[in-house]
């Protein structure tokens, strides 16, 4: 096979036409947009595509060519050569970052240490906690309302209103103050791409470098992170069984927010006392900070009525309240809810707009037919009954596989537990989990969500969160099963 040349006197610069042809078709094919190996069109067929005559294409070809960008012979179809591409492709993924080229919000998140980005269950039995069960999805209440909102005539396709889908605002209140006891309008309801892109709207809106944060420890590694972001300074505020400890809230003019999960606290599960919740409030009317409240899992108590959340008794419009239909419904679905006092609402819909326009509009309005209906809230009774037998099954596999002094906190709510294993330390915890792993389990340790350092804190034992919302009750007892050989090959029992 041989390759065709440029003749002499002949150049894809001879005219316009020419060079626009020939320096699309060279970027394409430096870039590896066309694949090395690929086979290009016929000189004739590119040529009615592009609107040249067939010389200027043939010339374009034989320039390429020429330069060892394609592979042509009499009779065959041009390809594209694989190692000029490979180069120009690996020389481009080698250039390094400069950073000093990067604002200075964007080497704050160059130098962030974040979480691995979530990927295809890693086990064959995986824990992991934050997933859901496929099958528990509402399929056919779901495509019912989307076909129905899908056929709905619209007078024409446009942007939405950034604070969200009218429906879904009007729908929200009525939900939330059967649920969670929320005193809320329509008017406070902020629609958004999930609570991550909230505490992203309040970091960037609420928090200066020169400011600082009152966070969890342990809590939420991609919530601290968001708020890290910004570049405010970070003050780790402990956690005991009854979560936050808000007689550790410190008095610092600096102090602009503090982050709680009062209703079910992530990870250890603590619920906060009422006691608790008034001194909270209190101390951010002093300070005049807002508190982010994170609903995250609040749907799910076991045994007796959800408790209400911290925004149902805050009277001075302190609490940024944030929801999810992640839990519920779906994580991928990317779409929450922020309730704001009456004098953040502007401020944020701003903000949404300038970020993202708005979230999307058609499963806004699904969403809100399905409340309307009461078929979310069947829902949701139906999958609480399904996690309290996940529940039962995973607490129980607990005390028939594991060792007596295994002890587990976290239980009366949410969708997983954190399993506390006294005859292992904290680092023990990368061993266990790389052991349970060749036994086809996937495992979590606790210590990456703590922010102090060991010694900054009473000693504690090696921790593993454990999720069970995504999981079979079979999948559940096989899976501490294998788990306690894990342990064992550890630790020599």
């Amino acid at each position: 096979m041989g390759q065709l040349h440029s003749k002499p006197g002949r150049s894809p610069g001879a005219n316009g036409g020419g060079r626009r042809v020939y320096a699309l078709l060279r970027a394409q094919l430096a870039d590896g947009t066309l694949a090395a190996g690929a086979r290009l069109p016929s000189t004739r067929a590119l040529a009615a595509d592009l609107g040249v005559a067939r010389n200027t294409m043939s010339v374009a070809y034989e320039q390429l060519a020429a330069e060892g960008f394609l592979d042509t012979a009499r009779g065959r179809a041009a390809r594209v050569a694989a190692p000029l591409v490979t180069a120009a492709r690996s020389a481009a993924r080698a250039r390094p970052l400069d950073a000093a080229r990067l604002s200075a919000f964007g080497r704050r998140v160059a130098q962030m240490a974040l979480p691995p980005a979530p990927a295809a269950p890693a086990a064959r039995i995986d824990f992991r906690y934050g997933a859901v069960a496929a099958r528990d999805f509402p399929t056919l209440a779901w495509k019912r309302a989307y076909q129905a909102e899908l056929l709905r005539q619209q007078p024409h396709l446009y942007y939405a209103a950034p604070e969200g889908e009218a429906a879904l605002r009007q729908a929200l209140p009525g939900y939330l103050r059967r649920a969670r006891g929320l005193n809320c309008t329509a008017a406070q309801i902020l629609v958004v791409q999930g609570t991550q892109q909230a505490i992203d709207l309040c970091a960037r809106l609420l928090l200066e470098p020169s400011n600082a944060f009152a966070f969890e420890d342990p809590g939420y590694a991609m919530a601290r992170h968001g708020l890290e972001a910004s570049g405010a300074r970070l003050v780790p505020v402990p956690v005991d069984a009854l979560g936050l400890e808000t007689g550790a809230l410190p008095a610092d003019a600096q102090l602009r927010l503090a982050y709680a999960t009062p209703s079910h606290q992530f990870p250890l599960g603590g619920v906060l006392p009422m006691g608790r919740r008034q001194q909270l409030l209190q101390w951010a009317q002093q300070q005049r900070s807002w508190i982010i409240e994170d609903d995250y899992d609040g749907e799910f108590r076991y045994g007796q009525r959800p408790i209400d959340a911290l925004q149902a008794i805050d009277t001075e419009g302190r609490v940024i309240y944030l929801g999810s239909f992640s839990k519920a419904l779906s994580p991928q679905l990317r779409l929450g809810y922020m309730v704001l006092p009456p004098s953040l609402v502007p401020l944020f819909a701003k903000a949404q707009r300038l970020a993202m326009r708005h979230a999307p509009v058609l499963e806004q309005r699904v969403l809100a037919a399905l409340l309307d209906s009461g078929a979310y809230e069947r829902h949701v009774r139906r999958l609480r009954r399904e996690n309290e037998r996940r529940r039962s099954a995973l607490l129980g596999a607990i005390e028939r596989h594991l060792p007596a002094d295994a002890r587990v906190s976290g239980s009366a709510a949410g969708l997983h537990v954190v399993l506390w294993l006294p005859f292992l330390r904290p680092a023990d915890e990368p061993r266990r989990v790389a052991a349970a792993r060749g036994e086809g389990i996937g495992v979590y340790p606790v210590s990456p969500l703590f922010v102090r350092p060991p010694g900054a804190m009473a000693p504690r034992p090696a921790g593993l969160i454990l999720g069970y919302a995504s999981l079979t009750l079979a999948q559940i007892d096989e899976g501490i099963e294998r788990l306690a050989r894990a342990i064992a090959d550890v630790t020599g029992a």
